[in-house]
């Protein structure tokens, strides 16, 4: 079976998103650790948690998405400081990888095998959620109005970037 990576390779050396461009752009995100939390919240009260869920909270460069009763996926450059009490912490950065879906249009992009209501009403900025990408399973957070972070196992990767390129013919895009 073809590694799944090397279509990634080719998004990380993908130059700046021309703002202009009615095709959205997709890239690698930044390096980062992943950790997944799991127990009751009152376990990690040192940690900056979101307070309502299915919401993301921001601290420094180290965000807090609320996935589920008593579950978190923190995305950060270090997760050093996280200690658990009667929880769980899980370093799962080696599973997953991210990508950036920004610009005009993103949403259209990304229903074009994603099934939620992605309209800024329906999934504000700052929300997130375990969904599906075709046959993946992602988490996806909507970083800013025209800006996803989308978390994939990186045995989907691949299949993600084709599935996105091919949505993207539709924007006229090569």
């Amino acid at each position: 079976m073809p590694d799944a990576l090397p279509p990634l390779a080719a998004l990380a050396r993908r130059g700046p998103l021309d703002r202009a461009s009615p095709v959205p752009g997709v890239t690698l995100a930044p390096p980062m650790r992943r950790v997944a939390l799991h127990g009751d919240m009152s376990f990690y009260a040192g940690i900056p948690l979101p307070r309502t869920p299915l919401r993301a909270a921001l601290s420094d460069e180290t965000a807090i998405l609320w996935l589920g009763p008593e579950e978190w996926l923190v995305l950060a450059p270090a997760c050093d400081n996280v200690v658990p009490g009667n929880g769980s912490v899980v370093d799962v950065s080696h599973r997953q990888v991210g990508l950036h879906i920004e610009g005009y249009r993103a949403e259209t992009l990304l229903n074009a095998a994603c099934p939620l209501d992605l309209d800024l009403d329906a999934f504000p900025v700052g929300a997130c959620t375990r969904t599906v990408f075709g046959k993946a399973q992602i988490t996806l957070w909507r970083r800013d109005a025209a800006l996803f972070h989308l978390e994939v196992a990186r045995s989907f990767a691949g299949y993600v970037h084709a599935l996105l390129r091919e949505a993207a013919l539709e924007f006229g895009a090569g």
